[in-house]
């Protein structure tokens, strides 16, 4: 490689001399500075700088010295190191036996053009590569690879990408939670120092911090400047903000490493997991909508989710031939559309002790197999599916008594089970060709559409070849996926981890939608998809109608709320609906038809959350990208401050059109608790210009907890 800079305007540059590159797209810039004697700096991330010129503009960002502090000007990198003057948690770390790296960085080139920029650098031992990516959707991706250019051997501590953020970032917001209630947000106040949020879980957690996000004092929903950063890996994770005294605050995301886990020898490289950085200047709502877009852009992205069931709420696992079928039966007379049998179909698997590992059917349960099932489910019009967790082993299996070896921690040694399981050691290959095959041979037997891959264990002590093997296995779960889906062009997989343990950009790459919780209760599932949404759009976010009565809270709720909840998602069905009464069938017949009509815009529109007035609202709205449509969902999960109900803003729509609105018509209106309801849904619906819907908005009934109402807008065509 030669030592040049290409520029936005294409002009190849030697590099005697500091350069500066801008990346643009979406809206967005984020210009860098590149010099021979260091790594690339940020200088600015966020609105476009129009014309400003660029020797003007690095001239205008460079810092004085500071009282008391090193005696020159230093840079804040990618990669900000001690030997840059950096007195915060470093990007890079390693050690060639305990003696420590500090390299000084050369970069040696340096490719790109105003959506990508490409940077290698090399030092003592060392050599960095960098890809720098933004999209249309203005979502910024940085990608780093090391490779060990020395003699001996390199052990890697960290390898962290950060990003300076504006300096009106005042707080802070990411997320914790446990299972069953996921994506549980925090907020503080952005405090001075080195913060970090690490996760040592084996994979990405029920409280995982999803995303990390900086923003004015003034962010929320809809409003305020926000910066966030995810990290696209679905395992151990280090999520950071430095905020010291003499420097810019910095946001970043790495991988964590355990002692000794990540060892190059001469000559190997570490490819680390992307960071991905997302700004915006309208809330968080912007935040999610570069996000969804930026995702809707890939190849294969689903565009239109089919109604599925999965049995496991259903039956459990007690699994009877014409119990299942009467089930198939009553789900295609009411629109379902795929047919997913879950957990208890193979080998020796009548609870959670025994039979994880050997997948093969089950012979006494299924004399003849699956087929029957499988064909009276096709021959009814739907897709069907079937439940794996192929990453896990229980000791009472068959592979389990014959492949001791195979397990990822040893149960001799006391290593906790969780759920009455072990790892399997996905990244030993005779682990991997098995599961490969025995998946491969089920999925071509029974012409599967779909694939439920569970995964319900944290990595507790997980070891391969006596290291640290958590990223090694993850990165051979990849594969696995990869290697399945090659081999059945079309299957789909649903990605599930005990529900929503496994949400993130990493397995997205590699799967087709994810199980945000396993709770089915409405009232949790607002918020747990609400703050999915944000990283996710709707499309990819399992959602499901479960019974009167949530198995994970206990707690009843109304049918109609059950499915405006799931309407807004990949829509299903958990739940033995043979034992629905007739008037139960045809409510979830209409909200399956409303789904199946609305879904096109569910799954293509613009989401937002528009401001309810009070804690006890939720609110989201979806609208087609031409502005022509939209559907908005009001649900109350506690009572109103107020009997008159707040006006319904509705966002999103061209202020000069007309718009109709109205009740969804195949959903049933809400029990009323007022004497008589707002006039215009006594007549059944308002028309009224985008502007009035935006600034003045219309007004509610008033709902109790518990309660929804889905409401959409038509854009009514222009007289001639």
């Amino acid at each position: 490689m030669t030592a040049t800079d290409l520029r936005s305007d294409d002009t190849r540059l030697e590099l005697p001399r500091p350069q500066h590159h801008a990346l643009r797209g979406g809206g967005v810039e984020v210009s860098v500075m590149s010099a021979p004697d260091r790594l690339p700096e940020i200088l600015h991330w966020g609105a476009p700088l129009g014309a400003a010129d660029r020797e003007e503009l690095v001239l205008s960002s460079r810092r004085q010295v500071s009282p008391s502090a090193l005696d020159a000007e230093w840079p804040i990198t990618l990669l900000p190191s001690e030997h840059d003057g950096w007195e915060g948690r470093p990007g890079f770390a390693a050690h060639r036996s305990g003696r420590i790296c500090l390299p000084r960085w050369t970069v040696v080139a340096i490719d790109g053009d105003e959506t990508e920029l490409l940077v290698t650098a090399r030092a003592e031992g060392l050599e960095l590569r960098t890809e720098m990516r933004l999209d249309d959707a203005g979502v910024l991706r940085v990608t780093h690879e090391i490779r060990n250019t020395g003699d001996d051997d390199l052990e890697l501590l960290a390898l962290e990408t950060t990003m300076p953020v504006g300096d009106l970032a005042a707080d802070a917001l990411d997320f914790s939670g446990r299972w069953t209630r996921e994506r549980s947000p925090q907020r503080s106040r952005l405090l001075e120092g080195s913060r970090v949020r690490e996760s040592r879980r084996g994979r990405t957690g029920h409280d995982s911090p999803l995303l990390l996000a900086l923003g004015t004092s003034d962010f929320g929903d809809r409003t305020g400047e926000v910066w966030a950063a995810h990290l696209a890996w679905s395992a151990d994770s280090v999520y950071r903000q430095d905020a010291l005294p003499e420097a810019p605050t910095l946001l970043g995301a790495g991988p964590l490493l355990r002692a000794g886990e990540v060892v190059l020898a001469p000559g190997d490289r570490f490819r680390a997991p992307t960071a991905v950085f997302v700004w915006s200047d309208r809330g968080l709502d912007g935040i999610g909508a570069r996000l969804h877009s930026s995702l809707r852009t890939r190849d294969g992205h689903p565009s239109t989710r089919p109604v599925t069931l999965n049995t496991w709420e259903a039956v459990y696992f007690h699994h009877d031939i014409d119990r299942l079928r009467t089930l198939a039966e009553t789900a295609s007379d009411i629109g379902v559309e795929r047919f997913v049998l879950d957990d208890g179909w193979f080998r020796g698997r009548r609870s959670d002790v025994a039979g994880l590992g050997d997948w093969s059917v089950d012979a006494e349960i299924w004399p003849h197999g699956l087929h029957p099932l499988a064909d009276e489910v096709r021959s009814l019009g739907m897709q069907f599916g079937l439940w794996f967790e192929p990453e896990m082993v229980n000791v009472d299996s068959d592979l389990a008594r014959e492949h001791p070896d195979w397990l990822l921690q040893d149960p001799d040694a006391g290593v906790r089970t969780w759920r009455n399981q072990y790892v399997l050691d996905v990244a030993n290959p005779a682990v991997f060709a098995y599961l490969r095959d025995s998946i491969s041979s089920v999925v071509s037997e029974y012409e599967l559409d779909y694939i439920k891959w569970d995964q319900n264990r944290d990595l507790i002590e997980a070891v391969h070849d006596g290291r640290a093997a958590v990223h090694r296995h993850t990165l051979a779960v990849y594969e696995l996926l990869d290697a399945v889906r090659r081999a059945h062009p079309g299957l789909e997989i649903e990605a599930c981890a005990s529900g929503g343990a496994r949400v993130d950009l990493g397995v997205l790459e590699h799967t087709d939608r994810v199980w945000a919780s396993d709770t089915n209760d409405p009232i949790e599932r607002l918020d747990i998809q609400r703050w999915t949404e944000l990283l996710l759009p709707l499309e990819l976010i399992g959602s499901h109608v479960g019974p009167p009565v949530t198995h994970t809270t206990r707690r009843e709720t109304g049918l109609g709320l059950r499915i405006a909840v799931a309407l807004f998602g990949s829509f299903g069905i958990e739940w033995d609906i043979t034992e629905c009464s007739p008037d139960e069938l045809d409510q979830m017949r209409d909200g399956i038809a409303a789904y199946r009509r609305l879904r096109g815009l569910l799954h293509s529109g613009v989401l937002a959350h528009p401001e309810g007035g009070d804690e006890g609202l939720r609110v989201t709205s979806v609208t087609s990208p031409d502005a022509s449509r939209a559907v908005i969902r009001v649900a109350r999960v506690t009572s109103s401050d107020r009997a008159l109900p707040r006006l319904l803003r509705i966002p999103d729509l061209d202020p000069e059109a007309q718009y109709l609105v109205r009740p969804v018509p195949e959903l049933r209106m809400p029990r009323a608790i007022e004497p008589t309801p707002p006039p215009w849904m006594d007549r059944g619906h308002v028309v009224l210009t985008g502007a009035a819907l935006a600034q003045r908005g219309i007004r509610l009934p008033l709902l109790g907890p518990g309660q929804a109402l889905v409401l959409e807008a038509e854009r009514v065509p222009a007289e001639d």
